[in-house]
């Protein structure tokens, strides 16, 4: 069994840090407590088994929007089993829902810039569909002229071998005619 006194440095606090950290102790089943320190860091003490605690400093190195752990220092120190479970260890309730406004803001600010951005790209994409629009409208021109064309040959092919048809038959008479079979 260890002690860890885990200093915890980054964009950490206002982000959901401690939830997260609180949530990866509790399927470690470590106990013990994660709370905001001045200016901008967390402390952490943990206790448990030798191998969850080891896992438990892996996992807590989180960087995920908007969380950026960028620094973890370890001491580790004789196991007191001083906690039953891991808590949050939270400031004047005033200060907590501040700073949890403050966060709702940014993340709110942050939800908005993304959607503009979606906007522009689905623009940019109506705009390639307008052009593949006028390519296809184009090409089923181009058919239409190859269509008509074709009648038109077929038309005059008609034409062409109904003349030559009615030639023959003519010819054909005379031949007979001529010999006699007429």
């Amino acid at each position: 069994m260890k002690r860890a006194v885990i200093h915890v440095k980054g964009r950490v606090q206002r982000v959901g840090y401690r939830d997260e950290v609180e949530e990866i102790a509790r399927q470690l089943e470590i106990a013990g407590f994660v709370k905001n320190i001045e200016p901008y860091d967390v402390q952490i003490i943990a206790e448990g088994e030798d191998s969850n605690i080891e896992q438990f400093i892996r996992q807590i190195k989180i960087k995920r929007f908007p969380i950026n752990v960028e620094m973890v220092e370890v001491q580790l120190k004789e196991f007191k089993s001083e906690f039953e479970y891991f808590k949050i260890k939270r400031g004047e309730w005033q200060e907590e829902i501040g700073e949890r406004l403050d966060m709702a803001g940014k993340l709110l600010h942050k939800s908005i810039e993304l959607s503009t951005e979606s906007v522009i790209i689905g623009n940019k994409m109506l705009d390639k569909q307008d052009d593949m629009l006028d390519k296809q409208d184009k090409m089923l021109e181009k058919q239409d002229e190859s269509i008509v064309e074709i009648k038109g040959l077929r038309q005059d092919l008609k034409s062409y071998m109904e003349e030559r048809f009615d030639s023959l038959e003519h010819e054909i008479v005379m031949i007979k005619e001529k010999i006699g079979m007429m």
